[in-house]
């Protein structure tokens, strides 16, 4: 009776923690984005700074996160953080420069309400949905989406940048944002 209890609880626990979805394998939408964001916040706190953040997208390991980020602007320090299915690792460590009489914190990005990666994940529906009304391509895959910040710190300047290939491959379409979602351009 005891072996069958084991079991059942063994039974129960594995499929708790594979029904939970690591964010290897979110979807390229907002929700899945969303879900991304939080656990960026979970790692390293809701007041971290950024100065890269890019989400790629693997076919064979799913997403991959790569982020530039410290919680001290004012150290200039920053780290250099990689997640590949579910597992952080730290590639580096970055030393800022910044001109005299400027602060670190300036040349930085955080996520709020201004800059978020739930509209990222919109920007990635309205891109593929774009995409196959405009070139017939069905089924556009995620193959990277980032914040493009600006190395002088305007913030009003800040770009979501798309980038979408055919399921099968081929051409990469790279879509522009604004901060505020308003479509710039699309090239490939």
């Amino acid at each position: 009776m005891k072996v069958l209890k084991l079991i059942a609880i063994i039974a129960i626990f594995t499929s708790l923690v594979s029904c939970g979805k690591s964010t290897s394998k979110q979807a390229a939408n907002k929700e899945g984005f969303d879900a991304i964001e939080k656990e960026l916040k979970n790692e390293f706190g809701n007041k971290a700074y950024y100065t890269d953040l890019t989400i790629t997208y693997n076919k064979s390991i799913g997403n991959i996160i790569g982020v530039t980020v410290t919680s001290a602007p004012e150290s200039l320090k920053m780290g250099q953080w990689n997640q590949t299915q579910g597992k952080w690792k730290q590639n580096s460590e970055i030393s800022l420069e910044v001109p005299q009489g400027s602060k670190a914190a300036d040349f930085m990005f955080q996520l709020n309400n201004n800059i978020n990666l739930s509209k990222l994940g919109e920007l990635v529906e309205k891109s593929s949905t774009q995409l196959t009304a405009e070139k017939g391509i069905d089924n556009p895959v995620l193959n990277m989406a980032y914040i493009k910040f600006p190395k002088n710190g305007n913030t009003t300047k800040t770009e979501y940048v798309v980038m979408l290939n055919p399921e099968n491959g081929g051409t990469t379409f790279t879509f522009r944002y604004k901060l505020n979602g308003d479509f710039i351009e699309m090239d490939y």
